[in-house]
Parts: structure tokens; C-alpha cells; sequence
């Protein structure tokens, strides 16, 4: 029998947790994760939350730096919501339990790239942690809150009778549960939490479940995706053959930390204003420039003017993970190179997280509401999951008395003629090859003969994905490598769509913003 709820939500972070806790005095909720619940870019979260809660900062001015940072591709309405709403769900949050760094009985608020003033509460440098823990307890609270752990979505469950109003409904989801069997979950609404899809590229400052797995079903259902080409490269993770790109906060720029090529010299002066703390994508294509310049295989980020007592109250975690690594930063130079760290882009939603197929939501960096436009500011990441995770809620609170699902069940999982499988090779080269054409063919720098291969080669890895789909039992590692191709070829025709340069795509073909053409989003859809 299928499992029956008000609300699913797919996806334990900030967003999805948000939403979960919200929705549970509206009815029952089920919460799938695809490991442990609470493994997922949120907890791996290090700099903290921009809001306004200095009375020497505006909601003008966050706006104003969201917008610049977003390079002409922001929504206003979307900017304006996240920031004035924003001190709200902070205070929420504490209220929550969650554990802010004070100084003199304030907020120790920081600064960051791209910000104008000090807005950043934070715990520590591992702020997500934290939030993670506080919703986690609160949601241990609700009765009506389920968690399914180990619970992989393979696809969502559609409503294509013809009678049905308004063409397709989602009633849910097909899933892949712990004990290898594939159980149906039906919902009034069905939430897309699952974050972003840095694991399509080879270096990430992701945590392995970041495949994209909401954005491919949604994209599968026919739901509309927009700005895959804007994937934010985070300038500074740990360079280090064993550390598995460790981040490294941009709050340290915030700081005062100086990044230095090898012979010490600083080289962000040449390319903005702002110098260190200019927004990420100039930060990471200047990296990204030097190093092809000089031949070298990092850059150093210098925080050891700041001292040692300073930098281990600060910066406790990245301070014990450098010297775990036989990096005193204290005395040396952290060496750093850009990493995969963020989608900008995704299924397109309202103000409230509604997307073009009904009952289906999406919220997070799954979604694409226009508040990142081409690249998200600092810290504006967890402050969108707390925000939309709260006003998804208003609306499918209000929706849900007049939601039914249908009286007859959708059809349980056929396996068909499927077997177990004796090829996993097959999965493990797919998976390392689409990781490696994305990072060389439609990285930080681009050429459109470089997507050109990239499109062609996926083409080829898509149909070898979708033959050994078919052939074989679903497991997780099919459901992931499957899902990143989709992802992958979403971010490659974005980018051969836009024909300029702008915010986190970077051209050498048209290496100029164009502002005739370019301030419109680049949306797909299966039906376009």
C-alpha cells in the first residue's frame, strides 16, 4: 500500500525543514532524505545568514548589493521579499534555539564579498551545522512529522487523466526505501528540497548527495527550469590532495584575509575595486586567470597578520581541518583553488514556491525565483531556504482543504524485465567522465566549441544512462548518475543559449553583457 500524507517534502535542509515544521500544524508530513537525515549542503554551510539587524544597515542596501551581485538578472519582487522578510525568520530561528555568535549582547554580525556592510550572523564557521540542529530538534517536536531516511526519489507521480483540471497534477513520488524495494508516496503537495548539483562537476565543495535529483524529476515531469548556466564556483576550497574540497568561508576575505600568488604578490587589486571581497564570480575567474597564467596548481588565502588567537576563536573548524592537513594558518598561507559550490538556477517557481505543474513545489536552491539572478550573493543562500520555506507554506496551507487525490491508486513500481546488474563499471565511468567533460568543457571559463563537445559527448553518455536504466533494478548509484546528466545537460543548453557574458557565465566568444538580449532568464521545458 502507498504511503499516504498532507505534505512531502524531498529534502532534510534548511529549506525542506522549514517548510516540514511549518506544514505540520496543517496536517502529516513526510520528509525524505536520500542518507541520514540531515546530510546535505545545509550543515556543510560555514559562513552564516545576511540579514538586516544592524540599526546602521537599510533593507535598501541589501537589496541594492543582491541586485549588483546578481549582475542585471535579479527579480526585483523576489529580492524585495527575501530581504524585508528575512529579520523575521532569523528571529524565528533563534527563538528555535539556534545559537548566534554575540558580542556585548548583539549579534556579532560579519561581513562578506559582495556585501556593503557587516549582515552576516554566524555560528562560529559552522553556522549550517547549527541551523541544521536547531530545526532538526524543533521538527522532533512535531507528531506530525515523518522522516524516511535512506529514501531515494526515482521520479514524481503524475495525474495525466484527461479530466483533470488544470492538464497534470503531482500526486507524489516513486521511491527507492533502505531495504532495496520501490514504495509509492502520495501527497496533496509535494515539495522539491532537494539543493543543488555541485556533483556534476568534479570539484565541489558539495557533500555527495548534491545531484540534482529535484531539479531532473521536476525537469522529467515537464515542470519549467531556468538560469542552469549561472553555477557559482566558490573561489577558495582547501587545495589538498587528501582534504576532498574543503571549504574555506569567503567570511575569512570578510576578515581581512588577502589572497597572494605563490610568490606572495596580491593580484585582486588588477581586477576589482573591491579587491578580496569583490563578488565570487570576478574572485574565482580571477583565480581562475592567474592560474593559467602562471602555471600554478593554487593560489594562497593569507590570514596570518590576524594571529593565532583571533583565527582559532573565529574560525575553530577551518582552523583544526587546515592543521589536520599540516596547515598552521596562523603561520601560513591556506592554498586554495575554485570549486563547484552553488546552482543559481532551477525549477522555476512564483513567490511562494509554486511551480507550473500543480501540487508540485519547489523551494531552495532547487528553485529559481530570480533572487540570485546570475550570481548569488554571499549568505543569501540559507536566508532564501528560511524565507520560501515559509511562504510556500501560506499558500499550500490554504490550498490543501480543496486537495483530493484520486480514489483509485497510481500503478505500483514495475521492475518489468529488469535484473540485477553485472556492469557497475558502466555507472562509475559515466559517472567520472560527465564529471570531468563539465569541469573542463563548462567551467568557469567558456567557449561555445567547449560546449559543443560537452553536448555532443552527453548525448552519447545520456543514451548509454538510459539503456542501462531500463535494463537493469534501479539502485541509488543509477538514480544519482542518471539524474546528473539530466543536470548536465540543462547547464549546457542554458549556456549555448545565452550569447553573452554575464554574472557566473563567462564566454570568450562574447566576452560582453548584452543589454538587449541578455536581462531575460533562459527557461526550459520538456513541451518547449
Amino acid at each position: 500500500m502507498p504511503h499516504r500524507f498532507d505534505f512531502l517534502v524531498m529534502g532534510g535542509g534548511v529549506a525542506g525543514l522549514s517548510f516540514a515544521l511549518q506544514a505540520a500544524r496543517h496536517g502529516t508530513v513526510a520528509v525524505l532524505t536520500k542518507r541520514e537525515r540531515g546530510e546535505g549542503n545545509t550543515a556543510y554551510a560555514q559562513g552564516g545568514i545576511a540579514g538586516v539587524l544592524s540599526p546602521t544597515d537599510t533593507f535598501d542596501a541589501h537589496i541594492d548589493d543582491t541586485l549588483v551581485a546578481g549582475a542585471g538578472l535579479c527579480h526585483r519582487d523576489a529580492v524585495e521579499v527575501t530581504v524585508r522578510e528575512g529579520p523575521a525568520r532569523l528571529k524565528e530561528l533563534v527563538a528555535l534555539g539556534a545559537a548566534f555568535d554575540q558580542r556585548g549582547g548583539e549579534f556579532d554580525l560579519t561581513r562578506e564579498g559582495g556585501h556593503s556592510a557587516r549582515r552576516i550572523i554566524h555560528a562560529g564557521d559552522i553556522t549550517g551545522r547549527e541551523v541544521q540542529r536547531a530545526l532538526l530538534a524543533a521538527c522532533d517536536e512535531q507528531p506530525n512529522i515523518t522522516f524516511f531516511q535512506n529514501t531515494a526519489a526515482i521520479d514524481l507521480i503524475l495525474d495525466r487523466r484527461p479530466h483533470t483540471p488544470a492538464g497534470s497534477r503531482c500526486l507524489g513520488v516513486y521511491a527507492l526505501m533502505e531495504d532495496g524495494s520501490i514504495d509509492r508516496f502520495l501527497s496533496k503537495v509535494t515539495v522539491v528540497a532537494t539543493g543543488g548539483a555541485g556533483k556534476v562537476y568534479l570539484y565541489t565543495s558539495n557533500p555527495d548527495v548534491a545531484t540534482g535529483d529535484g531539479v531532473a524529476m521536476a525537469y522529467r515531469a515537464g515542470a519549467r527550469v531556468a538560469n542552469m548556466e549561472f553555477y557559482q564556483f566558490h573561489p577558495t576550497c582547501l587545495f589538498h590532495p587528501e582534504a576532498k574540497s574543503f571549504l574555506i568561508s569567503e567570511a575569512l576575505r570578510g576578515e581581512g584575509g588577502k589572497l597572494r600568488l605563490k610568490g606572495g604578490q596580491t593580484f585582486m587589486d588588477r581586477y576589482h575595486p573591491m579587491k578580496d571581497l569583490a563578488p565570487r564570480d570576478v574572485v574565482a575567474r580571477a583565480i581562475d586567470a592567474e592560474l593559467k597564467r602562471t602555471g600554478n596548481d593554487c593560489v594562497y588565502l593569507d590570514m596570518t597578520h590576524l594571529g593565532r588567537a583571533y583565527l582559532t576563536e573565529r574560525f575553530p573548524n577551518i582552523y583544526a581541518t587546515c592543521k589536520a592537513f599540516n596547515i598552521d594558518m596562523a603561520v601560513q598561507p591556506i592554498p586554495v583553488v575554485p570549486a563547484a559550490h552553488y546552482q543559481c538556477g532551477g525549477v522555476v517557481t512564483d513567490l511562494h514556491g509554486r511551480t507550473n505543474i500543480p501540487g508540485l513545489y519547489a523551494i531552495g536552491e532547487a528553485s529559481c525565483t530570480g533572487l540570485h539572478g546570475a550570481n548569488r550573493l554571499a549568505s543569501n543562500s540559507l536566508l532564501e531556504g528560511l524565507v520560501f520555506g515559509h511562504r510556500a507554506v501560506q499558500v499550500a496551507s490554504e490550498e490543501l482543504a480543496s486537495l483530493t487525490l484520486p480514489k483509485e491508486d497510481p500503478p505500483a513500481w514495475d521492475s518489468g524485465s529488469a535484473v540485477d546488474s553485472d556492469e557497475s563499471v558502466v555507472v562509475t565511468h559515466n559517472w567520472d567522465e560527465i564529471r570531468r567533460l563539465m569541469w573542463n568543457y563548462v567551467g568557469i571559463v567558456r567557449t561555445d566549441k567547449r560546449l559543443m563537445r560537452a553536448r555532443r559527448r552527453l548525448e552519447l553518455l545520456r543514451e548509454e544512462i538510459r539503456d542501462y536504466y531500463w535494463r537493469f533494478k534501479v539502485t541509488r548509484d543509477v538514480i544519482e548518475l542518471r539524474n546528473i546528466a539530466e543536470v548536465a545537460h540543462l547547464i549546457v543548453d542554458c549556456a549555448s543559449r545565452r550569447k553573452e557574458s554575464r554574472g557566473l557565465h563567462y564566454t570568450l566568444d562574447y566576452p560582453h553583457t548584452d543589454e538587449h538580449q541578455g536581462t531575460r532568464d533562459t527557461i526550459l521545458s520538456r513541451e518547449l
